[in-house]
């Protein structure tokens, strides 16, 4: 498909209709959907009756926003008023919300069309999209592989044209890892750049949803859309948003020569060496585009990945408390008493990988524990922070591999929880500092795999990220390529 203001022209030109852009997304579903697996529910009758009444807008000679007749996949994660939310769990199999989430309002308003709710790692947590409760999602590059995750089920409709852009949310890295997995633009914003009303909770300190696009001015015109300061988000910020489209140039030599940092521990040990070496050629080729390259030390990025799973299952032990089958979702037909029906409710309605992080946050949240593990968590994360904030004060944006490898095959980590950990590795201190952060294609292994390059920004920084990497994507040709499917 094309990108939004390439479709918004043919629109605005009556060359299309809205209804025959949406109805070939259907389609593309309807064709491969089956093998990618993409999408938990396709919203169809509803997108093409939203398509009619853009398409009536247009008849009438009204003015349409470039996001109006636009087919998105939004994650199942995020509320939809109507309309079933899982979160890919048996737990929620049968939610459906009384009320919308901010961005997917933001997003009707502006007359962007959901085709339908996209497949995720049960509660966003996993980085393979194995973990759902109702299917597993492919990679459309190689359907033996894994999207990534959690956001997988996004990632892979965009980089297989079933929408023209999606939603995801970010915990650890759950955007920019699986647009790195499938060749596409991921960006998790600052935190609370974007309102959280309406995302089922996983870790409240680290969740912000994000873009998913096959480019980076698709991913700057959502952004745009989604950003902003809501009164139902108490960590809201209310700041004033720049014009992101506007910072989009083809080179970085205009103005003052932008400085980035490499983040020396991201490379070496436990780096797929083609990876290392797409990466190195990227940042050759930013500085050839005007920025000023330097190694810059975060000495204790390597503690993120710990850290981050003490922190993450006690939030989520606390917020996965409200599934106990009493006010919404699956209850246990065989409880005898209250507190079966409490136990046999999660045992039967959480999958594997949640039950696990829920013991693992139970355990570090409890009387004797807490000082020794999640206290602690809480320093460490304030020293990686403070890394950061000591790097930037240096450069403006770092950069470094988004995953130490390629997408790996499914079923390859799913009895090893730690190796599976392991893929978050570049992405999870950025989630920790609350900064923004951005994947892009960066290149391709031997089997034809596309690979990413990260760039990390200074707090409210989104608009330099956006600019550093939409220079890249047009001094090269990553972006074009495609899975053939």
């Amino acid at each position: 498909m094309a990108s939004i203001c390439e479709l918004h022209q043919q629109l605005v030109n009556k060359e299309r209709s809205a209804v025959e852009i949406v109805q070939e997304a259907l389609n593309r579903i309807e064709q491969l959907d089956s093998k990618l697996n993409s999408f938990l529910c396709v919203t169809a009758d509803r997108a093409l009756q939203q398509a009619r009444q853009v398409d009536a807008k247009i008849a009438a000679g009204e003015e349409i926003g470039l996001l109006a007749g636009i087919p998105i996949g939004i994650k199942d994660n995020l509320c939809t008023q109507g309309i079933t939310t899982t979160c890919a769990s048996k737990i929620l199999q049968n939610f459906v919300p009384p009320y919308e989430s901010t961005v997917t309002q933001k997003l009707a308003d502006a007359g962007a069309i959901m085709v339908g709710k996209t497949n995720l790692d049960e509660f966003a947590m996993g980085s393979s999209t194995e973990n759902s409760a109702y299917k597993v999602t492919a990679n459309p590059w190689d359907v033996q592989r894994v999207p990534g995750g959690s956001s997988g089920g996004s990632a892979a409709a965009v980089a297989a044209d079933e929408c023209v852009v999606a939603l995801g949310s970010d915990t650890g890295g759950s955007i920019r890892q699986p647009a790195s997995f499938c060749g596409i633009v991921g960006m998790k914003p600052t935190y609370g750049l974007v309102s959280r009303y309406g995302l089922v909770a996983y870790a409240s300190s680290l969740d912000q949803i994000g873009p998913l696009a096959r480019t980076v001015e698709d991913a700057a015109i959502l952004l745009q859309a989604i950003a902003g300061y809501d009164v139902k988000d108490a960590t809201s910020l209310n700041v004033q948003i720049p014009n992101y489209l506007a910072a989009l140039k083809p080179t970085l030599k205009p103005k003052s020569r932008v400085k980035i940092g490499i983040i020396k521990e991201t490379f070496g040990e436990g780096l797929d060496p083609i990876v290392e070496q797409a990466v190195t050629k990227a940042i050759e080729i930013l500085q050839e585009l005007g920025a000023e390259i330097q190694v810059i030390s975060c000495p204790r990025f390597r503690y993120g990945l710990p850290t981050y799973y003490i922190i993450a299952p006690s939030e989520a032990s606390a917020n996965l408390a409200r599934y106990d089958g009493v006010k919404y979702g699956f209850r246990s037909p065989d409880a005898e008493n209250l507190i079966d029906m409490y136990c046999q409710t999660r045992a039967e309605g959480f999958g594997a990988e949640v039950k696990r992080r829920i013991m693992v946050g139970t355990y570090t949240l409890s009387a004797g524990y807490y000082d020794a593990y999640y206290l602690k968590a809480q320093k460490v994360r304030t020293l990686i922070k403070q890394d950061f904030e000591r790097a930037l004060s240096q450069v403006e944006v770092l950069v470094c591999p988004t995953a130490p490898t390629t997408a790996f095959k499914a079923g390859e980590k799913t009895a090893d929880p730690l190796s599976m950990y392991l893929s978050d590795l570049m992405t999870i201190p950025v989630n920790l500092a609350g900064l923004p952060a951005l994947s892009i294609p960066c290149g391709f292994d031997e089997q034809g795999l596309p690979i990413g390059m990260q760039l990390i920004g200074k707090v409210l920084g989104e608009a330099r990220l956006l600019e550093v990497a939409y220079a890249y994507e047009q001094a090269t040709a990553w972006h074009i390529r495609k899975p053939q499917l």
